[in-house]
């Protein structure tokens, strides 16, 4: 009886890690959506629009431009109470 359960816990357990590596499969299979620039002519010559290198200066241009823009932002003072 033992041996019973045990052969069905390793078939449940085998059920689950296939199950686990279709969706892995699945999941490298589909493509990666690539990051576009909002100006083509922004873009080094020689290079293609779509090169790492590029995504990865524009994602860098684009966080300088969020912390330049919340640094211009006036802190709020905290009221002071008595």
């Amino acid at each position: 009886m033992r041996a019973v359960f045990g052969v069905i816990g390793l078939v449940v357990a085998l059920a689950v890690v296939g199950v686990v590596v279709k969706k892995q499969m699945s999941a490298m299979r589909t493509p990666v959506p690539t990051l576009q620039t909002a100006d083509p002519a922004s873009a080094p010559t020689g290079a293609s629009p779509g090169t790492v290198r590029d995504q990865s200066q524009q994602i860098q241009q684009q966080v300088k431009q969020q912390v330049e823009g919340l640094m211009q932002q006036a802190r709020p003072m905290p009221d002071e109470e008595k």
